[in-house]
């Protein structure tokens, strides 16, 4: 019959002196504190693995750190463990390991796996937004926190000052790009459950307004204005190039020598650079090619039509159309955006087939077997289309040193 081991007391656990070799003060159900020359205490449990009955031992700590009713807890624990099959120092190592990926898996962490996958579904412009508003206004807070950590009180309390500011629109991108990391989080394992789902109904929403534009019949204005206005020749050049092809801000600032067949007089924009993920195929005028025409010796070397003035290598900034208008006096009257709505108001009022006008924009619908046949039919029933409108553009500028020359405007058919 094996012997019981009489249990150990706090004053002999405190007063085991340390001897010229290791040895072992036993507490029964396995449990020993091995006293190293040394002095050192360490609590030990020796067992036999489950499955492969190896005798093993786990190690509890030291002594005083764990004092002795730590240690029988931990004992005890382990003893339930291996009455369930389960190897306690397996399970502890496994524990750890989760708790340790946890903590690396942080916010800033997971929202570079999010963005790396977003790339592929947005402009680089878009991303690089995304990414610059997260590292100005969430990841100061909360960029290194463990995603499993991020709660709503935490993120509302990390927009609020922001929200303060009246900045409402950048509330709701926040939110809703908080929202997108945390849901690639659950659907990735990091996390069970969205905890940020809910966080926009704690802010007011942003007004909608439409983008900033003018009237038709203010067209000749802004012409006679853009003519003398104190702004660098690429700077006009890339506004008139907006306007007349019809494209958004990036779009037309990202404009590359690479992307124009000139022969065709055709620009594609590859599907990267556009808002939709889709290439966009835009017939040019002879208007538009005589703005390629001006920047060709401007741009020199550059691959960019529309060349960043400090950095060649790169293109002009996708804002500078707006803050020339800015200067220009249309602050709160007209953005850079605002030249889509107005070619699109014209046109419509011209009678030209929506459904081309709508093509021209590059937007697109939800079925995408409608676009794919919309592209390919619309092409050529854009061009007269393309045509008339900078023709319309060129006679708002007769008399105004218009960069593509002058016209007699001649109605074409849509």
């Amino acid at each position: 019959m094996p012997r019981i081991a009489k249990p150990l007391t706090n004053t002999e656990v405190s007063k085991a002196k340390p001897r010229d070799k290791v040895y072992s003060l036993s507490d029964g159900g396995g449990l020993q504190l091995r006293i190293k020359p040394n002095g050192s205490k360490t609590w030990l449990l020796d067992y036999y693995r489950p499955y492969t009955k190896k005798r093993t031992s786990i190690s509890f700590g030291t002594f005083p750190e764990v004092s002795l009713a730590e240690a029988r807890s931990n004992r005890d624990s382990a003893r339930k463990l291996l009455a369930q099959q389960t190897d306690p120092k397996e399970h502890r190592d496994e524990q750890q390991r989760t708790e340790q990926s946890a903590l690396s898996n942080t916010l800033h962490a997971i929202a570079e796996q999010w963005l790396a996958i977003k790339r592929s579904k947005v402009t680089e412009a878009y991303a690089t937004d995304t990414w610059r508003s997260l590292e100005l206004h969430i990841f100061p807070d909360l960029g290194k926190l463990p995603i499993h950590k991020i709660t709503a009180t935490k993120a509302i309390e990390t927009i609020k000052p922001i929200a303060a500011k009246g900045n409402l629109e950048t509330v709701k991108r926040l939110c809703q790009r908080l929202n997108e990391i945390m849901t690639f989080a659950v659907n990735s394992g990091f996390i069970d459950t969205n905890s940020l789902s809910g966080i926009a109904s704690a802010f007011q929403p942003p007004r909608r307004t439409n983008q900033l534009t003018l009237a038709p019949e203010e067209l000749p204005e802004l012409m006679q204005n853009l003519s003398v206005a104190s702004i660098k020749l690429t700077t006009r050049c890339l506004i008139e190039w907006q306007l007349h092809t019809m494209v958004r801000p990036s779009e037309a600032a990202g404009t590359r020598w690479d992307e124009i067949d000139l022969e065709n007089q055709v620009w594609t924009i590859p599907a990267e650079r556009m808002k939709k993920r889709k290439a966009h195929a835009i017939p040019l005028s002879n208007q538009a090619i005589a703005l390629l025409e001006i920047m060709r010796p401007i741009c020199g070397s550059s691959k960019f039509v529309f060349p960043s003035d400090r950095n060649p290598r790169t293109h002009i900034n996708s804002q500078t159309a707006n803050m020339a208008l800015k200067r220009m006096g249309y602050a709160k009257k007209l953005v850079a955006h605002g030249l889509r709505s107005l070619a699109s108001t014209v046109l419509n009022e011209q009678g030209f087939d929506p459904d081309i006008i709508e093509a021209a924009l590059a937007h697109t619908s939800k079925n995408e077997v409608r676009n794919a046949y919309n592209r390919a039919q619309y092409i050529e029933r854009r061009k007269p289309m393309m045509d008339w409108w900078s023709k319309h553009i060129e006679q708002a500028a007769t008399g105004n040193m218009s960069l593509t020359g002058t016209a007699a405007l001649k109605l074409v058919s849509g």
